[in-house]
Parts: structure tokens; sequence; C-alpha cells
């Protein structure tokens, strides 16, 4: 067999793949673009183990020479004012309350929403209305929308129903369905077969009653796969959540870190708490990603989606 081929051998059962020059160059590619993707990364975890005294000092190593806990617990507020204040941090935001907020907001949006997209998708997909089509169609349309023209009409519904600072405020404009979450989960309801619904029916069941029991346990693999997009997506919230929301009890996590970064003594971030308070924010989506990236490649292509 030549050598520079690519087809796999087998040998005693197993495949063993030739190392051409085109796998080489392909596996150094993927080796760069994957240090370019986490060295930023560590620079955040880096510099939020590093002492803030210490920090520019250390700034050319890779590694701090005294790494240490205190930025973490900084951010958590687990010290005192005054010994934030005197390693040359600034006043205390305590992100574990900011954490709580953003887990309770995002947790409140991804249940409602997941659900309620569904029952549209669903509706769109199989049961039968005048004017199906036309309304799906303009629903589409809305994707057409910049999200930030809705800002000032939302905001003022906000306000006139007197849920400024609070937390029905904040979710208001995302509990329901999305246009791309009900076209999503569309595309896999209209590949289930008919057959299962048809059999219920004649059993006496309500659309409902389809919907409930037999549609949604099948689509636990879309319905996981929007959930965590939307999570992701609403974790990362920040403009809504800080025009709505002023006060401090209120914040959620990226808020809060606007805030801290703001807070600049002598016109110098505090870097290793705010590094500390940013990777604190990043650890749920990361181990969303770990765990389930692949189911979430899996179904988007099962849907036809780019």
């Amino acid at each position: 067999m030549n050598p520079v081929e690519t087809n796999p051998i087998r040998v005693r059962n197993r495949v063993v793949y030739q190392l051409t020059p085109g796998r080489i160059v392909a596996w150094v590619l993927l080796a760069v673009l994957i240090f370019i993707t986490l060295f930023p990364l560590w620079i955040v975890i880096k510099t939020a183990i590093t002492h803030p005294k210490e920090l520019f000092e250390q700034a050319t190593l890779l590694f701090p020479s005294d790494p240490t806990l205190l930025n973490f617990r900084r951010a958590l507020g687990m010290v005192s004012l005054e010994e934030n204040l005197a390693v040359g941090g600034v006043a205390n935001i305590n992100f574990l309350t900011a954490m709580r907020n953003s887990v309770l907001f995002t947790l409140t949006i991804v249940v409602s929403q997941t659900f309620f997209s569904a029952m549209a998708a669903y509706a769109f997909a199989r049961l039968r209305f005048p004017g199906r089509d036309l309304i799906f169609f303009l629903f589409l349309a809305a994707t057409m929308i910049p999200g930030a023209v809705l800002f000032i009409p939302n905001f003022i519904l906000v306000k006139n129903l007197g849920w400024l600072n609070t937390f029905q405020g904040m979710v208001a404009p995302f509990v329901l369905m999305t246009p791309f979450a009900v076209f999503f989960l569309r595309q896999f309801f209209l590949a289930v077969p008919k057959e299962l619904e048809e059999a219920a029916y004649l059993d006496g069941a309500s659309p409902f009653y389809v919907f409930w029991r037999i549609i949604l346990p099948i689509s636990k693999t879309p319905l996981v796969t929007l959930a965590i997009l939307t999570t992701i997506n609403t974790w990362n919230e920040f403009f809504w959540p800080w025009i709505v929301s002023k006060d401090n009890n209120m914040q959620v996590l990226t808020v809060a870190l606007k805030m801290f970064q703001s807070q600049t003594p002598q016109g110098s971030p505090d870097w290793t708490g705010l590094m500390a308070a940013t990777f604190l924010a990043i650890i749920p989506v990361f181990i969303l990603l770990v765990v389930l990236g692949r189911q979430v490649v899996e179904s988007l292509q099962f849907s036809g989606l780019k």
C-alpha cells in the first residue's frame, strides 16, 4: 500500500490510520487553534490566583510564584471591607448574591421559554387552523427585527406596570417563545411519525395530552439542546437587566461585573478581583458545554440548522 494514502488499515481487528503529511498539518493547526482558544482563559485564571500587589511584578510569568485564593474570597464577599481595601481592592460587591440572581433569572427563563416554545412549535407543526402558515411566516419574519429596537417599548411597558427593580420586570421580555426556538422545535416535530399521535387520538386523547405525554417525552434531545442554548444566552444577558434593575440586591452577575469594573481606584481596575469574578461566571456555562456540547451539535445537525 502506498505510504501516503489516508485509507485506514485493519490490524488485529483495530483500525489504524496512516500518518500522512496532510494529517500532521491538520493536527498542528488544530493544536494552534486550541491554544489560541484556551490561552485567554488561562490568563484569566492566572490573574485570578495572583495576589493583587504582585500582579504587575509577575505579569510576564505564566504561573504566579505564590498562588492565592484571596481574590475568590473577595469576589464572594468573604473578606471585610478593610481587608479588601488594604490589598488595593474596591468597595465590596457581593458576587454570591449576583450569582444567585443569575441562576434564578436563567432557570426561570429557560424553563418557561422552552415550554412555551414547544407548545407553539407543536401547534405550527401539527394543528390545523386558518392562517397557520401565514402566522408562522410572520413569526419567523420577526427574527429580522433587531433586538435593540424592542428595548424602548419593553422598558415603557415594564415601567407602566410598576415592575422596575423587580424580578418579574427582568424576566418579562424573555419568558415566552422566541422565533428561533419555535422554528428549531418545529423542525423536529415535523419528523415525528403521525401514527403515534393518531393512535392516541383513537383512544380518546386530547391534543394537549398527546403533546404532554407523547411528543415531549420523545423530544428530550432537542428540548435539552434548546435549553442549553437558551441558558448560555440568558446567562450572558447584560443590557436588559442593567437598565431595569438598579438595585444592588437585584443585579445579575454580568451587571455586577460591570459595576465592579467601573469602581476604579486611581483609574486602575481591580484586575485580580475582576478576573476571579469573571472565572466564577464562566464555570457554569463551561461545565454545561463540556458535559452536553456533543448533544447540542448532533441535535443541530439533525434539525438541519447550520
